[in-house]
């Protein structure tokens, strides 16, 4: 497939790459113009214009059945990503040379963790971004394996993400922990019946809605002996399966909160059902991270008060 483009690629090659890229992340063509600030026809024209440029290969479909990769799509939407990766680390890389800051900084995390007041995430963006204007932000709110795995192959430069299992590929550094507590929704029968919380053989009997990746939630499970009678892959999806009354399940107390407030849910108070969770920024150890990415994993450790020693516990 590589072989149908060009010998050299050219900025123009380049463009096209990046606005397919941008239609991929997007969803679509639509979605892509305020993205791209170019207009639907045009992102028509350059898609078509890459495929050429390919010898003819199909990489979507769009149209009123709605926009899809092929199978070649998916095979080179990977290929894609490796190569502007490899492009925006090697400006970075040349841009050391300068006192000034610039390039594209690709971040990740999972989704709703800015609500721990223990996160100070937007705090090390705000102090970063003072020293190095010129730097443009790309943040993602992906799951955890997406995270891992798009750290290992440059396609994010930072994660943000809950410790569970270390990669040697990986450097970690510790920001911050989060609580959390087993959950019932007010459908749930447990609900009005507080007296149970001290009886772990009955809680232990619940239904259990659990996360499908490894993680504390995971291991806890197991050593609880809860049985999982339903998957989440995301907080979003597991407080959906709480609320529906027939699951019981761990969630963050600073996500949970609003929903207890609300009458929505409540904690069941047993020492045995909660636990921390320690959240790390992750880096790839080689190549060695560009002087951007290490003045923002600078900034995020500073902001949540951990030195470089403290961190690589």
């Amino acid at each position: 497939m590589a072989r149908a483009i060009l010998g050299q690629i050219s900025d123009i090659d380049l463009r096209l790459l990046r606005v397919f890229r941008s239609v991929v992340h997007c969803g679509g063509i639509s979605a892509a113009e305020l993205e791209l600030n170019i207009g639907r026809s045009a992102i028509s024209r350059h898609l078509k214009d890459l495929e050429t440029r390919l010898g003819g290969i199909t990489l979507c479909h769009r149209g009123r059945g709605g926009f899809s990769l092929t199978e070649e799509g998916e095979l080179f939407f990977d290929d894609v990503q490796r190569l502007l990766s490899n492009v925006d680390d090697f400006r970075m890389r040349v841009h050391r040379f300068h006192k000034r800051l610039s390039g594209t900084l690709r971040i990740a995390f999972l989704d709703k963790i800015v609500t721990n007041a223990e996160c100070a995430i937007p705090e090390a963006i705000g102090t970063f971004r003072d020293t190095a204007p010129n730097v443009d932000f790309h943040l993602y709110a992906e799951g955890i394996n997406t995270i891992e795995r798009g750290v290992l192959e440059g396609n994010f430069h930072i994660g943000v993400v809950p410790e569970h299992r270390r990669s040697n590929s990986l450097a970690y550094h510790r920001l911050f922990v989060e609580q959390m507590s087993l959950y019932c929704g007010s459908k749930h029968p447990t609900f009005p019946e507080k007296r149970n919380d001290a009886d772990e053989s009955y809680i232990r009997k619940l239904h259990y809605s659990g996360m499908g990746y490894h993680s504390h939630n995971m291991e806890l499970m197991r050593e609880l002996g809860l049985k999982r009678a339903a998957t989440a892959y995301d907080q979003e999806g597991n407080a959906a399966l709480i609320l529906s009354g027939r699951f019981v399940g761990f969630l963050p107390e600073n996500y949970a909160e609003d929903f207890v407030l609300r009458g929505e849910m409540r904690k069941i108070e047993h020492a045995n059902f909660q636990y921390h969770c320690p959240y790390s920024c992750i880096t790839r150890k080689s190549p060695k991270p560009s002087r951007v990415v290490q003045s923002f994993v600078d900034h995020l450790l500073a902001a949540h008060g951990r030195d470089q020693a403290a961190s690589e516990l």
